[in-house]
């Protein structure tokens, strides 16, 4: 019985590792344009945080 069980160990990480590059590697339907958008919204906000603080 002990056999069997590390047996089926490997077979069960194999078979997560299967499905976990099956997930990983999908066509992603959403593209990058509203998180680059957002990113850009914030180097925006950023900037002009900084720019006004002037020298101490």
């Amino acid at each position: 019985m002990g056999v069997l069980v590390w047996l089926i160990i490997p077979l069960i990480a194999t078979g997560a590792a299967v499905v976990y590059t099956t997930w990983a590697a999908r066509d992603r339907k959403a593209g990058d344009a509203a998180e680059v958008a957002g990113y850009e919204r914030f180097r925006e906000a950023m900037q002009r945080s900084h720019s006004g603080s002037g020298s101490a």
